[in-house]
């Protein structure tokens, strides 16, 4: 509304300038203002876009190495597993399979739609650390795997965490406003102070308006870091367990 009521300020301004100072007849028209505004207007949507694909890029990057963390995470307390009594070795690898399926076939919809993560995950994460308890008749080199597993435990939480964070960010409404507009206004402007020679004229306006709109969707896409274009995949899961 802010914006909408700056630009009726603005043509208001001009249609009363144009009332109470008419133009001469021997004036010149200024074409220069017109390729100056043309010119900010294609400056400023040049920034809005770099900051639009900052941003995006910026999450679609912190989810990849999330998911790259917590599942080398995973697959280390897996095989840490292994010099933990008998008992609790079964019960931690159990519940790493188990948190690894929750993952992949529960947990990656719910990203893709940008949902939360739900609590399962969370019961199973906290399960695994309760088979990280050892008894007292634990050896040394037992109790310095638990340590371990709690370590690992510890860095999978965090990055669980970021990954539910990533799922949950998308681009600002506000931010959507302007790459849309700003293309808009950007290409029309090719329109209304176009160069006279039709053909390059109207190549100049389908490379732009194909830029722009590939842009937009590139941008669109990587907003999305857990979709099924340019998302960051299950594969880091799949790799270590079969789910």
């Amino acid at each position: 509304m802010i914006v909408l009521g700056v630009a009726m300020l603005a043509a208001a301004v001009v249609v009363v300038k144009g009332r109470l100072f008419p133009p001469s007849p021997d004036e010149e028209p200024r074409e220069d203002v017109a390729e100056y505004i043309s010119m900010m207007v294609g400056v400023l949507y040049a920034l809005v876009l770099g900051l639009a694909l900052v941003s995006v890029w910026g999450t679609s990057s912190s989810a990849s190495s999330h998911v790259q963390a917590e599942a080398s995470a995973l697959h280390e307390t897996y095989l840490v597993a292994e010099a933990l009594p008998e008992q609790e070795r079964g019960q931690v690898r159990t519940l790493s399979a188990q948190y690894a399926h929750q993952v992949v076939t529960v947990e990656w919809p719910r990203m893709t739609d940008g949902q939360d993560l739900g609590p399962e995950g969370w019961s199973l994460l906290n399960q695994l650390r309760a088979a990280s308890r050892l008894p007292a008749t634990a050896t040394v080199t037992q109790q310095l795997a638990a340590q371990e597993l709690l370590s690992q435990l510890g860095t999978l939480d965090e990055a669980r965490r970021g990954r539910e964070a990533d799922a949950q960010s998308s681009l600002s409404p506000v931010l959507w406003l302007g790459l849309i507009l700003g293309g808009v206004l950007t290409v029309a402007f090719m329109f209304i102070f176009g160069i006279r020679r039709s053909f390059t004229h109207i190549i100049m306006v389908m490379g732009l308006a194909g830029l722009i709109t590939f842009l937009v969707l590139l941008i669109r896409e990587l907003d999305a870091p857990f979709g099924d274009v340019l998302g960051t995949d299950a594969t880091a899961f799949t790799r270590y367990f079969q789910t």
